[in-house]
């Protein structure tokens, strides 16, 4: 780079720093252009573009690449891991994409006279998180493409780079397609709080996925928006519960990518007749059980001034026992560490999210304490997303949906591979779970492509109406019984 461009680089940064809306309209101007285009696509072509965004990041070569970038850059889980979680989350959402449509009429519902038609939302705004740089924006650049939307992406700065990458492959295969490339954007480095911000007041809906603080700042924004909650997943596993299998679930699920993932198991609880007998399971699946001064002196590190420190995030167990000065040389194996809490809320730190393979176990004594315990630990982090059964009692799961403040009861499965949507379950795949108004969300489902579009409805006059009540028919056995 010469020195006159150096310094037009730096004057450009230097006035987008001082009026970024400068820069991000010209960004919005290039996206709606690309979007008016895209708008035209049949079906057909839309499916295409779907596809050749999936290939960039599912071509082997890239996903090590993005995930070996991913895994430099942000300093959070591992490359195996992300490789795995790329290709399965993009696969699963490019299977439950090809059999959906989003093009012209998707719906005729005759009794009713209605016709759905999709519509575009136009630009979309998306805030991605650093504990999954390649994988969250993929999701999100599918779905957006398959409505026929633009995108622009405001990753988190230790994502910006495996974001970049992302573009550079998705791009390629645009112009594979002779599709135009401002169809997918991301904010310039060095991606500012002011210029996300300005990105979501300008677009037409805002996706975030990643902090609260970028959640609340999407629907502050005025921009129609959809942000989803915080984590803190409980399972429970009572007496009925195959204990081998829920151990071996758990601890592949917790271990997982150092268990980056929001829906990575944070408590067990343990119904008292099955919890020897499950701790032991753990072990041999890879936990190791801190002693009390252990625990101690982890929470001492671990949660210095009061709050997670990011320095134990999506670690491995054997870096945060390092890191926590833990030197019993049974913890060198740990897959992931295992301590015994009994209280719940700000004083019992490792009851929160911990974003690592940290698992926290509870002793109940019996199915009705443990639901109670879940309950206590959700509405202090966490409510609104999910809770884990391992039960052979199906009654148990359904008691659990009607009582507990979750989106999702996850039954007999490893949590982190189960919530976002598995080959073996209904859910959509997705990197982003909404949890309703619990978690002061917009949405309590699984974010998939119909929330990137708008819906016209044709309303026809039915054939025969259907007629209208009578006051006795509607008040009738209301006034009867109070006498009105």
């Amino acid at each position: 780079m010469s020195a006159r461009t150096r310094t037009s680089v730096a004057h450009a940064r230097e006035r987008d720093a001082v009026h970024p809306a400068i820069s991000i309209s010209a960004l919005i101007e290039r996206a709606r252009a690309a979007q008016r285009l895209c708008e035209t696509y049949d079906q057909t072509r839309i499916d295409e573009l779907v596809t050749a965004a999936g290939w960039a990041i599912v071509d082997p070569e890239h996903n090590r690449r993005l995930a070996e970038v991913a895994v430099r850059d942000s300093g959070l889980g591992n490359i195996a891991d992300k490789i795995a979680k790329n290709r399965r989350k993009t696969v699963g959402l490019l299977d439950d994409l090809r059999r959906a449509r989003s093009v012209g009429v998707i719906a005729e519902i005759p009794e009713l006279g209605l016709t759905e038609i999709a519509r575009p939302v136009g630009v979309v705004g998306a805030i991605t998180p650093s504990t999954n740089p390649g994988a969250t924006p993929a999701n999100n650049i599918i779905n957006a493409l398959k409505g026929r939307n633009a995108i622009i992406l405001a990753p988190s700065p230790k994502g910006q780079s495996t974001c970049a990458l992302l573009l550079e492959y998705v791009h390629a295969e645009l112009a594979r397609v002779g599709a135009p490339r401002d169809l997918v954007q991301q904010l310039p480095p060095p991606v500012t709080r002011e210029a996300t911000n300005e990105l979501m007041r300008q677009v037409d809906l805002v996706v975030a996925t990643g902090s609260q603080t970028g959640v609340r700042a999407a629907y502050a924004s005025g921009t129609p928006a959809i942000g989803v909650g915080a984590g803190n997943v409980v399972v429970i596993v009572d007496e009925t519960a195959d204990v081998a299998a829920a151990a071996n679930k758990i601890a592949a699920s917790k271990m997982f990518d150092h268990a980056t993932s929001c829906s990575s198991e944070n408590s067990v609880i343990v119904v008292a007749a099955a919890y020897l007998e499950l701790l032991k399971a753990l072990e041999v699946a890879g936990g190791r059980l801190l002693e009390d001064r252990e625990k101690e002196q982890l929470a001492a590190a671990m949660f210095a001034g009061g709050k997670l420190s990011p320095e134990f995030i999506a670690q491995s167990a054997l870096a945060i026992a390092t890191r926590a000065g833990l030197k019993r040389a049974g913890l060198r194996s740990a897959g992931f560490l295992i301590l015994e809490e009994s209280g719940v809320g700000a004083d019992y730190p490792f009851s929160g999210e911990k974003l690592s393979p940290v698992l926290t176990l509870y002793r109940a004594s019996d199915f009705a304490h443990a639901a109670t315990l879940a309950d206590r630990i959700l509405r202090y982090q966490g409510a609104g997303h999910s809770v884990g059964l391992h039960s052979e009692k199906e009654d148990r799961a359904l008691e659990l949906g009607l009582k507990l403040p979750v989106c999702r009861v996850i039954v007999n499965q490893a949590h982190c591979f189960a919530t976002g949507g598995a080959f073996d379950n209904g859910l959509p795949f997705s990197l982003s779970m909404g949890c309703g108004t619990w978690g002061r969300n917009s949405i309590s489902d699984n974010l998939n492509y119909r929330h990137f579009l708008n819906i016209t409805r044709v309303v026809r006059p039915l054939s025969s109406s259907r007629p209208e009540p009578t006051d006795a028919e509607l008040f009738g056995a209301y006034r009867r019984k109070y006498g009105v």
